[in-house]
């Protein structure tokens, strides 16, 4: 299913492909492969970073869009796809290797654009804020991105409330480009950071809201037991601590709903998440195109408000307690 982005003329499939793990877990050949199946599958929006994934042994950073960009120029397809990269995080030592300065975001998007192999970028977005940088900075050098027609829409990521407002009241005083996208870490297991009044602003905004981790590391697929060690993954460190009696009771919701529908647990997870306000788009990851199969049901699927009301039941113990 395709969305407008927010308050853009962007048209996107309404599941993003997030790309971390391509030159990470997913060699070259495994992320072609996702990359045709989604988009088969009717996905068009594909998300990336520059740093992805710089952690990994090898890896110097760029990899994953040096592989999107090849792929776009193996099938010819770059006008039928919607690409967004990142920028903030360290990819060279010395001064302005990181940040979101004039001269480090200059220098990043030249990078980004001939890795990717592109002459405009549909999307770029801030990974932190930079509080070393006044927000004008910033704004400043992506006006003049987007005049020059490098880049064509700004996003935010990881932004508090305090800070998107700010980041607006200048856009605004000054002329600069508004941010028209959000992307926070948002799950049925992980909903404090974004729920009140984050929520309410891009609501009232428009802003369109991408979440990343919308399966919390794969906990929320279901494959984490009660009582069993879990399985060995990249990412298992970071769902361990959901392994409670609140967070099973989440996983057991989950599936429960999946059998009922004949879907996967992972689809169900997702469709709570595009059920929520100003959810435009989770951020989903795979590795093969066999997992991808599990995630794009939630596309077309539609919960009922009782299924609802049995999921955010189950959720409550993570639910919105404070504002950011």
């Amino acid at each position: 299913m395709n969305v407008t982005f927010g308050k853009t003329d962007l048209n996107v499939s309404n599941l993003c492909l997030g790309t971390m793990q391509f030159g990470w877990t997913a060699d070259e050949s495994a992320a072609f492969e996702v990359m045709d199946a989604f988009v088969e599958a009717g996905g068009n929006f594909i998300d990336t970073a520059d740093i992805y994934s710089r952690w990994a042994s090898g890896n110097p950073g760029g990899v994953s869009e040096e592989i999107i960009g090849r792929w776009m120029k193996a099938r010819g397809n770059r006008n039928d796809v919607v690409i967004a990269t990142k920028v903030r995080g360290q990819m060279w030592e010395g001064p302005d290797g990181e940040g979101l300065s004039r001269k480090h975001i200059e220098l990043a998007v030249e990078d980004s654009l001939r890795r990717l192999q592109l002459e405009t970028i549909d999307l770029y977005q801030t990974h932190w804020p930079d509080e070393k940088v006044p927000i004008e900075e910033t704004l400043t050098v992506f006006d003049e991105l987007v005049k020059t027609g490098k880049i064509r829409y700004v996003g935010l990521s990881n932004y508090t409330t305090s800070q998107m407002e700010e980041a607006m009241r200048v856009a605004g005083e000054k002329s600069l480009p508004a941010f028209v996208s959000l992307q926070p870490h948002y799950n049925m297991v992980w909903r404090e950071e974004y729920e009140g009044n984050k929520m309410r602003f891009c609501e009232a905004n428009g802003i369109a809201v991408i979440p990343y981790s919308p399966l919390e590391g794969g906990f929320l697929s279901g494959k984490y037991k009660r009582g069993e060690k879990p399985p060995k993954s990249q990412r298992a460190y970071n769902a361990k601590k959901f392994m409670t009696n609140e967070g099973f009771a989440v996983t057991d919701a989950l599936a429960a709903v999946g059998a009922e529908k004949g879907v996967s647990v992972s689809a169900v997870a997702l469709a709570w998440l595009l059920h929520r306000p100003a959810v435009t788009a989770p951020i989903i990851g795979a590795n093969s195109p066999a997992q991808l199969a599990e995630l794009v049901p939630a596309s077309e699927l539609k919960l009922s408000d009782e299924e609802i009301g049995r999921l955010d039941t189950a959720s409550r113990p993570f639910t919105f307690k404070g504002a950011v």
